[in-house]
């Protein structure tokens, strides 16, 4: 990395990469048939990487692979997977299916997501944001982690948001069923889960070559907001964590985080930490402004706490220390 070079909120996922070489690279993107999940396979395969693109629509992601070949170099391969996050069967059949073709991966970027929905439930009966968000990626990022292993020095990059501000875990209660549903502290509290999943994952592979971070890609106007009526955008408004306007990126400035994360920054500089900008996040106890991660995000007791709670939900233990 060039320290000359510095990175901010505008800068893009081929601004960052220009002059970048990832032949022999191995990368998995979740969520990657739409927004900032097709971007980051776009950016990466355009400089060279073999990229995995998981996807829920298998028609959906064929197209979205389609857009990824055409602007990929010559070297590049895209291989497409199909992977629904809200169904724990699929998420282990996926992953067997990696497994069994036993290829190392160097990167593994957890980007799907949904956002503010009606309240529901996953396959396997729990709340649809906290199950699809974190649970679904808990069991895949997981059972992932031998070939993760195998591509050592490898990443993790786990997408989380400024909403994570609007709620800490509930380990008592991760489904509502005591406390009325809210589809924005479901988001916070599933936010949050990706943030201190990073922690964990970081905490317990570093050693091995793999280190772990998790990115607030910032605000973008992607399919994510397909939930939003007027109902919940005001509620969003009436609640949001710090006054001022709200500055949305495009969707290759979104996607340029993840991306450094992935492929440029120092892997001791942002392992086991929340990252925004192109850079690591200050850490603070305030609401004052946009920027900033709050400290229920990334305290790593909290992330033994939600581990051992995750394995108890999914049925499925993962002793990595």
């Amino acid at each position: 990395m060039n320290n000359a070079v510095t990175y901010g909120p505008d800068t893009t996922t081929d601004e960052l990469l220009e002059g970048k070489d990832l032949s022999g690279r191995r990368v998995l993107v979740t969520g990657a048939s739409a927004g900032l999940g097709a971007e980051t396979a776009r950016a990466l395969a355009a400089h060279g990487a073999h990229v995995v693109m998981a996807v829920r629509d298998a028609a959906k992601g064929e197209r979205a692979a389609g857009v990824v070949r055409a602007a990929a170099a010559p070297n590049a391969a895209i291989e497409l997977r199909e992977l629904d996050l809200a169904s724990l069967a699929s998420v282990r059949a996926c992953a067997d299916g990696l497994l069994a073709d036993g290829a190392p991966l160097h990167v593994l970027i957890a980007n799907a997501g949904v956002m503010a929905c009606p309240q529901g439930t996953t396959a396997d009966g729990f709340e649809t944001q906290f199950g699809t968000n974190h649970l679904g990626h808990f069991v895949f990022v997981n059972r992932l982690v031998p070939l993760l292993l195998a591509g050592a020095p490898s990443r993790i990059v786990v997408l989380s948001s400024l909403g994570h501000r609007l709620s800490d875990v509930d380990l008592d209660d991760p489904g509502f069923e005591r406390t009325p549903y809210d589809p924005w502290v479901a988001y916070g509290r599933a936010k949050t889960a990706n943030a201190l999943f990073a922690v964990a994952l970081d905490k317990r592979l570093r050693d091995r070559g793999v280190r772990a971070s998790a990115v607030h890609p910032g605000g973008i106007q992607t399919e994510l907001s397909r939930h939003m009526t007027p109902e919940t955008m005001q509620a969003l408004i009436q609640r949001r964590t710090f006054k001022g306007p709200m500055k949305f990126k495009s969707v290759p400035a979104g996607a340029a985080t993840s991306v450094w994360a992935a492929a440029i920054a120092d892997a001791d500089e942002i392992g086991g930490r929340y990252l925004e900008d192109c850079g690591v996040a200050e850490r603070r106890e305030d609401l004052d402004g946009p920027n900033g991660v709050l400290p229920h995000a990334i305290d790593p007791d909290r992330a033994d706490a939600l581990w051992a709670r995750s394995e108890e939900l999914v049925g499925e233990r993962f002793p990595l220390n």
